[in-house]
Parts: C-alpha cells; sequence; structure tokens
C-alpha cells in the first residue's frame, strides 16, 4: 500500500477487522469494511468532480459518519481536509472557505441555509449535500455520488509529511488561523494517546463533543479508529441522551469539557444512573472545579486531565489516573513521543524556569504543526529553535509535573506582582455556588491594575460578592485576591467553546 497516511486508516484497519463495528449513529451501524468501501467511493466521487493532490476539501455540519468518511477519502487522494465549526456565523464560515481556498465542499441539512447564504462569497467549486439538506444551486447528492462511484481501491503515495488538515484555531484573540497538520502529526498524537490512555480494542467511544474541534477528533474518535475499536456519533451534547447512550451501548470512554460534565451530575438521572462500563473519562478546555471532581470520585469515578493546543495535535501534556489525586491541578508530564518544556517567559532564549517558577509552555515532537497556512511570517515566529511557543504560562515542580497558569497575554500586573488569572479562577469555582468564572484586570490608581471577577452564580442561590471573596481568604495570597466582584448570566465564548475575555473587558473592565 503506496498510501501511509490517514485516507489508509479504513483498509488496513479492514484488512484486520472487516466485520467489526466502527461507527454507530442514529440506530445504524457502519463496520471498518462498509467504512473503507465508502470512503473509497467517496473519494472517486470527489476525484470525479476535479479534486487533485492539494486540494481542499471541506466539511459543514453536525456528527455524521460523513465527516469521517469525507476525511479519509481527502487522505485517500492526497487532498486537505478542512473541518468548520458549525457554530460560526455566514461570514466567518465566507473567510475560513476563502481563505484556504477550498474547491469542495460538504454540508449537512443543519447548515443548507448558511450554506446558500455564503455561496457567492466563498467560491467553491463543488458542493455536495447530505440527506435531508436542499441539493439547490447545483449541489451533488452525497448518497448519489457515493452510489454511482466506482468501489476499487484508489492508492496514492501519500506520506507522513503530507499535509492532511487544515485546522482553524478558535481565534480568541483576533481572527482564526489556519493550523496545518500532516498525516505524520495526526498519526503521532493517536499513538500518544494509544500508550498513555491505554486504549484497548474493545472501546467504545461516546463523540457527543463536535468532531470539528480538535478534542473531540484527533483525542477521541480517531485514537479509537485506529485502534480497531467503535465511535457512537451523536449530533449533539444532550444530558438525558448521555445516560441512555452509555447504557445501551456500554460506552466506556468519553470525552468533554467541564460543563458538559456537569450538566451530567446535575441531572435528577445521576444517582441512579448505570455508569458501570465507563472507564476513561478525559476533560479539557477549562479548570475542572474540585466540586465536580468529588462528585464523580463519589461514583468511582476519575478525570484524567491534560493541556493541548490545534497546533499540537492537540495533545502535550498528560495527568494519568495513578497521579490524578496526588497531582491534582496539574495537566501532568508530556506525552510519551512529546518534548516539554516550560522556559523563561520574555526572553529570547530558551532558558528552563526553575522549578516553581512561572513561565512559558514550549513544545517540539512529531505531532507539532508546520505552521499556519498562508502566514509564512506568523508562522516562523512561532518557533524558537525547532520549539513551538505556545503562549501559555505554566510552573513545573520538582517531579516534573507541570500546572498551566494561564494565558500569558491574561496576566494582570497589580504593584509590579504578577496575577494569572486562571489561578484566581479556579480557587473562586471551588465555591459550590459558583458555576462559571472569569478574572479581569480593571484600571486601579494605586496598583495601577487589579483583579475582578465576574461570575455567574446558581439560580437561587443567593450568592452575594462578599460570598465569593470571603471563600478565598486564605486561600490565596491577598494581592492575588479580586478587589470586586460583578455577576452575569453567561460568560461570552467563542464558536469552539473558549471563553473570550475581550467582550467581558468592554463590559465590566471600567473601574
Amino acid at each position: 500500500m503506496h498510501n501511509e497516511g490517514l485516507g489508509s486508516w479504513p483498509a488496513r484497519r479492514a484488512r484486520k477487522t472487516p466485520r467489526r463495528a466502527a461507527l454507530v449513529h442514529d440506530g445504524r451501524t457502519l463496520t471498518y469494511a462498509e467504512l473503507d468501501e465508502r470512503s473509497t467511493r467517496l473519494a472517486h466521487g470527489l476525484r470525479s468532480l476535479g479534486v487533485r493532490r492539494g486540494d481542499r476539501v471541506a466539511y459543514l455540519g453536525a456528527n455524521h459518519p460523513s465527516f469521517l468518511e469525507t476525511l479519509f477519502a481527502a487522505g485517500t487522494l492526497g487532498a486537505v481536509f478542512v473541518p468548520l465549526n458549525t457554530r460560526l456565523a455566514a461570514p466567518e464560515i465566507a473567510y475560513q472557505l476563502a481563505d484556504s481556498g477550498t474547491s469542495v465542499l460538504v454540508y449537512g441539512p443543519s447548515h443548507a441555509s448558511l450554506v446558500e447564504e455564503v455561496r457567492g462569497a466563498a467560491h467553491v467549486r463543488a458542493h455536495i449535500a447530505l440527506e435531508g439538506a436542499e441539493a439547490g444551486g447545483g449541489a451533488h447528492d452525497y448518497e448519489a455520488l457515493l452510489a454511482g462511484a466506482a468501489a476499487d481501491r484508489v492508492d496514492e503515495a501519500v506520506g507522513p509529511d503530507d499535509l492532511c488538515m487544515i485546522m482553524y484555531t478558535s481565534g480568541t484573540t483576533g481572527r482564526a488561523k489556519g493550523a496545518m497538520l500532516t498525516h505524520g502529526n495526526l498519526t503521532w498524537n493517536a499513538v500518544n494517546v494509544l500508550i498513555d490512555h491505554d486504549l484497548t480494542a474493545d472501546e467504545v467511544a461516546l463523540v457527543s463533543a463536535p468532531l470539528f474541534h480538535t478534542a473531540g477528533l484527533n483525542m477521541l474518535t480517531l485514537p479509537v479508529l485506529l485502534k480497531g475499536g467503535r465511535c457512537v456519533l451523536v449530533p449533539r451534547f444532550d444530558p438525558g441522551a448521555t445516560f441512555d447512550l452509555i447504557e445501551e451501548h456500554r460506552v466506556t470512554f468519553m470525552f468533554g469539557v467541564p460543563a458538559m460534565f456537569q450538566a451530567v451530575a446535575r441531572s435528577p438521572r445521576w444517582d441512579g444512573a448505570d455508569l458501570s462500563s465507563l472507564r476513561i473519562l478525559t476533560c479539557g478546555g477549562a479548570p475542572v472545579p474540585p466540586t465536580l471532581i468529588a462528585a464523580y470520585g463519589e461514583r468511582g469515578l476519575t478525570f484524567l486531565q491534560g493541556y493541548g493546543m490545534t497546533e499540537a495535535a492537540p495533545g502535550v501534556l498528560f495527568l494519568d489516573a495513578e497521579h490524578a489525586e496526588s497531582k491534582a491541578g496539574s495537566a501532568g508530564v508530556q506525552h510519551f513521543f512529546s518534548d516539554v518544556r516550560v522556559v523563561a517567559a520574555g526572553e529570547p532564549g530558551l532558558r528552563p524556569a526553575a522549578p516553581g517558577e512561572t513561565g512559558e509552555v514550549v513544545v517540539r515532537g512529531p505531532h507539532v504543526f508546520r505552521g499556519y497556512w498562508g502566514l509564512p511570517e506568523e508562522s516562523a515566529a512561532a518557533f524558537t529553535d525547532g520549539w513551538f511557543r505556545s503562549g501559555d504560562a505554566a510552573r513545573v515542580d520538582e517531579d516534573g509535573y507541570a500546572y498551566i497558569v494561564d494565558r500569558i497575554k491574561d496576566m494582570i500586573i497589580s504593584g509590579g506582582e504578577n496575577i494569572y488569572p486562571a489561578e484566581v479562577e479556579h480557587a473562586v469555582l471551588a465555591h459550590p455556588d459558583v458555576l462559571e468564572c472569569a478574572v479581569i484586570g480593571v484600571p486601579d490608581d494605586k496598583w495601577g491594575e487589579v483583579g475582578r471577577a465576574v461570575v455567574v452564580a446558581r439560580d437561587g442561590s443567593g450568592l452575594t460578592a462578599e460570598d465569593v471573596l470571603a471563600a478565598l481568604a486564605g486561600r490565596l495570597a491577598p494581592y492575588k485576591i479580586p478587589k470586586s466582584v460583578v455577576f452575569t448570566g453567561a460568560l461570552p465564548r467563542n464558536g469552539a467553546g473558549k471563553l473570550l475575555k475581550q467582550p467581558l473587558r468592554a463590559d465590566f473592565g471600567s473601574p
């Protein structure tokens, strides 16, 4: 087989376990042999539409087997897959389609109207509509395209260094950038997950996190498929349905952000639910509140936390179950095939930070991306001597375990002291009546800048600013404790669910 990239995965897995279930969606099961055949037919269909090596093929829609079929089909041809965030507005989608130079767009029924809205702006050559999406404006029907295509093997020479995917970063500080991930980047990341999560061929993963997001795709779905396990795809997260799916499919592996796991734990079904099949719970995207860790611990379940970024495909650090309690609050140590350092922040070189000293996380390894699409200067500036500079602040303890502190750019300097908002937010979230918290800096005549906590309180709790601040006394150094607390109904987030602090500064940043 000449193809050594992701496009060959269905064929390679079908050689070994053709009858094993690969994907489950809406009551339908696809075996690995069927996934291989459908991906191959789609590759022929894309080729008939003019897709060649290096062309970009985008996907816009909810979690569905066609997402993965499109990824594998593009990889079969040596084309480049572009997953689009379903939560973005039309101008943002149009920008990413145009920026990537997408030639073919596959889309689902949930986004048919948006596709029509951007059709003229994006200059996409061909559209492919899933069942239920209006195939107007000359769009090809997805299933008809597969039915009319050949099923004979396509074996392009695709290597680990070839570009596989352009995954747009979440753009918390401006317009999103396309991270260029190679077949090797994604393969090595999957290998890291297989090693450090101890995945088995009997794994059953519940994929309710969006596939367009790097964690849902690269930390959950692709490693399970590489190992030969089963992925249960659902279009969106629903707490009640989660219990049903776990019990019906005997789910062993889940990924989610803290808000998802909180919603499950607050459900009236929580106490009586059968969660005995669950083996691996991975959580990322935000600090996990201690109260949430305790709630799952009472059910005999342990969160495996880590740290990553789109540019690293995304796994960088991982805290295993053995150290979940003894190193609580840590993001762990580097993945097996990854090198990570914490270096002195603000210095041109890569001087290692001393234990306990806050510095910047830098990473290198076969999973680290090659740069940003169409941005050679920004790509070059992101690396120093081969190390990718994350822009994230962390400190390392005497045992080598890293603790992520915050984005360096979000640091508050108060009276000459550095305050990292994430550390303060973590402490505030320990209060049982705090659902969400963000800390921003506000101008102060005496100290130059002081912290302000923006809090979402539990409904009916009667939580006051005094309650929040009193709970921090003795837990944080006095200079780290916010000087004020304001309440809001929800925190602003971008399409990937990441907190946006700029709107908070605009709304709550006045003295």
